[in-house]
């Protein structure tokens, strides 16, 4: 960690600068409840259908040259969820409805808090910054727009936008072009081991700061963060020892 001042900071979005899970959680009980008002089920019956979703979400890929939209896919998902979870098959009209409410309501339950703007505007009058995040660029574009933090970053990298997503040192590669600065001028901060520090680390940057809300303990096997704090305003205190 040892070199000059740090010159930019590489940020990750979703539960680093804003609460997607919790978002995300609002949007499922907004669709169990559209759920149970259309089809009547009982709550084991919506769990079940939720939680197929969910996981169908967690291990999704997306390839673009599918000739499918993440919408059209998602749209999937809902329908089949609903077919493994009941038995018995989904309209498609209905799977639509349910993927246009958890997506529209998920949106609207994200927000970039006042102190976190607050915080970005005070540090990037002495810092370049960077928003660095995985994803299909489609979603993470809407997240961006809902959010409204493009004035803060000097620029915005979407993972699925380009060829490789963090960690891998391409996409990292990328950021300290656009920037202007070598990786031991830049410090990663986010909440993902495996794609914000990791990727940071095999980067070569000055210092990784691992966003752990939880506060739990590094993972067996993972990169150890240099620093670990609960909440991305927690940063300045870091960035005071680092300078």
């Amino acid at each position: 960690m040892d070199g000059g001042a740090v010159k930019a900071i590489l940020f990750d979005l979703d539960n680093t600068l804003i609460e997607t899970s919790r978002a995300g959680g609002v949007a499922i009980r907004k669709t169990s409840e559209l759920l149970r008002t259309t089809l009547g089920l009982d709550d084991s019956a919506i769990s079940s259908i939720c939680d197929k979703f969910k996981e169908k979400l967690f291990h999704e890929t997306f390839d673009p040259a599918a000739g499918r939209s993440i919408d059209d896919v998602r749209v999937g998902h809902w329908e089949e969820s609903i077919q493994e979870a009941l038995g018995r098959g989904a309209t498609r009209p209905l799977a639509a409805q349910c993927y246009s409410l958890w997506k529209n309501s998920r949106l609207e339950a994200l927000s970039l808090s006042p102190q976190i703007s607050g915080l970005l505007k005070r540090l990037r009058s002495r810092y370049k910054l960077l928003l660095l995040s995985n994803g299909e660029a489609q979603t993470q574009r809407e997240k961006v727009e809902a959010v409204g933090c493009e004035e803060f970053f000097d620029a915005i990298v979407i993972g699925g936008e380009h060829a490789e997503q963090k960690p891998f040192l391409s996409i990292f590669t990328l950021c300290f072009n656009m920037l202007g600065v070598g990786a031991q001028d830049c410090v990663m901060v986010g909440d993902s081991m495996d794609t914000d520090i990791r990727g940071g680390f095999n980067a070569g940057v000055r210092a990784t700061v691992w966003i752990s809300s939880a506060g739990g303990a590094v993972p067996d096997g993972s990169v150890k963060p240099d620093y670990t704090i609960p909440t991305v305003l927690d940063l300045p205190h870091i960035l005071a020892q680092l300078n």
